[in-house]
């Protein structure tokens, strides 16, 4: 019976050293590979031009001090946080863009001025976790 009432207090401070302070991770990548499946009505398809990605292009500074290169592709726009591996991602509108697994959203052209963005993503599959940072385009870019 005594050595339960060691173990108890030795097993509440190992549960409270994980629950620190956490990092937020910078967006998952994922391989082209189909990890679920997502039913949804018809909806018009949007046709891209690629003036709509240039538009929007150049550097973001985010709101927890990442910051992001963006620029135009075939389909949509990649985006470069830090020195981590590009994001691609495909226009679903003239504003909103998202990668092919839906883990990465980003609006463009938020705020009074337009010069805002808004990305969502999920920093791990293994949660049920989203996070959402905003961003401005650099004074320079525009």
């Amino acid at each position: 019976m005594r050595s339960l009432h060691r173990i108890l207090p030795v097993s509440v401070l190992l549960l409270a050293g994980s629950a620190g302070a956490q990092t937020q991770h910078y967006p998952l990548i994922q391989p082209d590979a189909i990890s679920r499946v997502e039913v949804t009505a018809l909806t018009p398809a949007f046709q891209f031009s690629e003036c709509e990605a240039e538009a929007i292009s150049g550097a973001y500074a985010m709101s927890n001090g990442w910051r992001m290169k963006v620029g135009p592709s075939n389909d949509g726009i990649v985006a470069q946080i830090d020195k981590q591996r590009p994001i691609r991602l495909v226009a679903l509108s003239r504003d909103l863009y998202a990668t092919r697994d839906g883990n990465v959203t980003m609006e463009f052209n938020r705020g009074t001025a337009g010069d805002e963005m808004l990305m969502s993503y999920v920093p791990d599959l293994r949660t049920a976790q989203v996070i959402v940072v905003t961003a401005k385009t650099s004074l320079a870019q525009r």
